[in-house]
């Protein structure tokens, strides 16, 4: 299968969801009037993609009515996967850019956040790239275990300490692992508690001190990971940790089984944080970079396919 039909597949659900009732809307209608800007609005609410953005794709789409003279409502459908591709584009891309780079990844529990390290690492060291996983979230002795599974099946190294460990030093390990190696990036498993925010602060500025300090040039993501499961619920987690540690991108994980990938224009629209990667399935490569064209292009697929 290759990479769209991967796409396609794994946003069938939101596909029929989102576009299933907007296709309905727009085959019923006769005129492009303010009654179907209305209507479209409000389905594109109940497709969590968030009032505000909403908002926003229509009044878009109204203008390009307007200055294109569009009269048909089913040439509304390339006008909307437009403005949604142009919507989603910019800072997808993963900065790797140095030797090493580093990635920071963040995530509460049950979102897939370890999984989602053993996917990426995989990707990238099968583009060639020598990966290094760091075991920095050291609260929980079971992320620990299984990282260690993830380095395994992925076939890279990690580095790790006992539960309990500052996880400062074991990015601290990690750097100079990397610098006597020759990794090309390191992958830091972090924690996510948000119950205490302060104390989530406090140890990734003193993570961030220590790559300041060991790495000062290096391309540096923090990349916080989400259930597209939970629609808004992830918008509001992504608010919470951006305000509590800054983030470069998001990555989706489970839009395979979700009808809400609409939340995807929600976050990029509404937060102003890229989406870099979306996870489409359970097989070590259903990981996927972001890409907003293609994006687009599977969601306004035929909603029956």
């Amino acid at each position: 299968m290759g990479l769209f039909s991967k796409i396609k597949e794994g946003l069938k659900k939101t596909r029929n969801a989102f576009m299933g009732p907007i296709d309905s809307m727009l085959k019923s209608s006769k005129v492009i009037d303010e009654d179907l800007f209305e209507e479209l609005e409000e389905l594109l609410v109940m497709g969590d993609v968030g009032m505000a953005t909403a908002n926003e794709i229509v009044g878009e789409l109204r203008y390009r009515v307007r200055v294109r003279g569009i009269t048909k409502p089913e040439d509304l459908y390339g006008v909307l996967e437009e403005i949604i591709s142009e919507m989603l584009e910019g800072g997808e891309a993963l900065d790797i850019s140095t030797t090493p780079s580093i990635i920071l990844v963040i995530g509460v529990n049950g979102v897939g956040k370890t999984t989602t390290i053993g996917k990426l690492a995989n990707s990238l060291r099968l583009q060639g790239k020598k990966v290094l996983l760091a075991a920095a979230d050291t609260f929980r002795a079971a992320a620990i275990d299984q990282l260690d599974i993830w380095a395994k099946r992925s076939g890279c190294e990690i580095i790790k300490q006992n539960e309990g460990s500052d996880p400062a030093a074991v990015i601290f390990d990690a750097i100079a692992a990397a610098k006597a190696r020759g990794a090309d990036v390191i992958i830091c498993d972090t924690a996510g508690r948000l119950h205490n925010k302060k104390h989530l602060m406090d140890e990734l500025a003193k993570i961030n001190r220590v790559i300041d300090r060991e790495l000062p040039d290096a391309a540096k993501e923090k990349l916080l990971v989400l259930d597209a499961t939970t629609g808004q619920n992830a918008v509001n987690q992504a608010e919470q940790f951006r305000e509590a540690t800054g983030i470069t991108g998001i990555v989706l994980t489970k839009l395979d089984g979700t009808a809400k990938g609409g939340v995807v224009l929600a976050i990029k629209k509404g937060l102003g944080v890229p989406v870099k990667y979306i996870g489409v399935g359970e097989q070590i490569d259903d990981l996927q970079p972001f890409d907003a064209h293609d994006f687009a292009r599977a969601l306004f697929a035929k909603a029956e396919d």
